[in-house]
């Protein structure tokens, strides 16, 4: 079985983490900008964390032989926080580097003015950069909120396969369908989805324009839940191609219209570094 997460926050993981993702059969990811899990101070933190995306993590992903991706934007959460607001400006010098394979994640935290001041913004820039854009719905007023992010959508004239539209559930995921966009769906332990709720809803509508993602990040979350969803969908009796495509050729077929997918990854050199550092913390003694 081979995977490719179209959702992890692999800089909040551990090197288990890409070990345990590894025998499990993943083989790529993409990695969306997110919030920290605290209030972000200044945008020179941005600038940071963003190198970090492009930069050390797509090189510590390497050694496990995993193709490490991105995608870059103002999530959320900090667009209503004006010390962060000013990164909208920084944007283009990232969404232009290699590895960035869409803008996100972007859309609604609360649903506030200031949200959706960013979220539009941000849709330009996908049209402006010819990437996909990876929008995150609210925990809260989650139909109308991605309702509204439709809307948005449309109004931005962003081509509906070019979007996908994440953290769905059977509540909102027939809206998103009729719209023609890409669903996401996040397999969680305890909340969102599980990987049986999650096979019954390929069941009754199908396997097309449906990417399945782990969403693992600093909570609790399961980076080996997309391993779980086709274990569950092979015993609910869809055949291995079919997983195949779910869980790899249609992340591959989304995230490659960017054309930025780098899928070659050679082969671990243990003694490699990035900017003077290795994973092995020196040798055996």
């Amino acid at each position: 079985m081979r995977i490719f997460d179209p959702h992890i926050h692999m800089s909040s993981r551990t090197t288990d983490d890409y070990e345990a993702m590894y025998a499990a059969g993943v083989r790529a990811l993409v990695e969306p900008a997110f919030w920290l899990g605290q209030p972000r101070t200044s945008v020179d933190s941005f600038v940071d964390y963003f190198d970090s995306l492009v930069g050390w993590e797509r090189f510590r992903a390497s050694q496990f032989g995993i193709a490490h991706h991105c995608t870059i934007a103002l999530n959320p959460k900090e667009a209503n926080d004006p010390r962060c607001t000013p990164v909208l400006d920084l944007l283009p010098r990232y969404l232009a580097k290699d590895g960035v394979v869409a803008v996100g994640e972007v859309g609604f935290d609360s649903m506030t003015e200031n949200e959706e001041k960013a979220f539009s913004r941000q849709l330009e820039l996908a049209r402006e950069f010819a990437l996909p854009a990876m929008v995150h719905t609210p925990h809260r007023d989650k139909l109308a909120g991605t309702r509204r992010t439709l809307d948005l959508v449309e109004a931005a004239g962003m081509e509906p396969g070019m979007v996908v539209v994440d953290h769905l559930n059977e509540v909102t995921v027939d809206v998103v369908d009729e719209a023609g966009a890409w669903m996401g769906f996040s397999i969680y332990p305890d909340t969102k989805m599980d990987p049986d709720r999650m096979v019954a809803i390929l069941q009754r509508r199908g396997l097309d324009r449906v990417l399945v993602n782990s969403a693992a990040d600093w909570g609790k979350s399961d980076p080996l839940r997309t391993r779980a969803t086709g274990e569950a969908m092979l015993a609910a009796g869809f055949t291995e191609d079919d997983v195949d495509r779910v869980l790899w050729r249609n992340p591959v077929e989304f995230f490659g219209q960017s054309g930025r997918l780098l899928l070659d990854v050679p082969a671990a050199d243990q003694g490699a570094t990035f900017a003077g550092n290795s994973l092995l913390r020196g040798e055996r003694g």
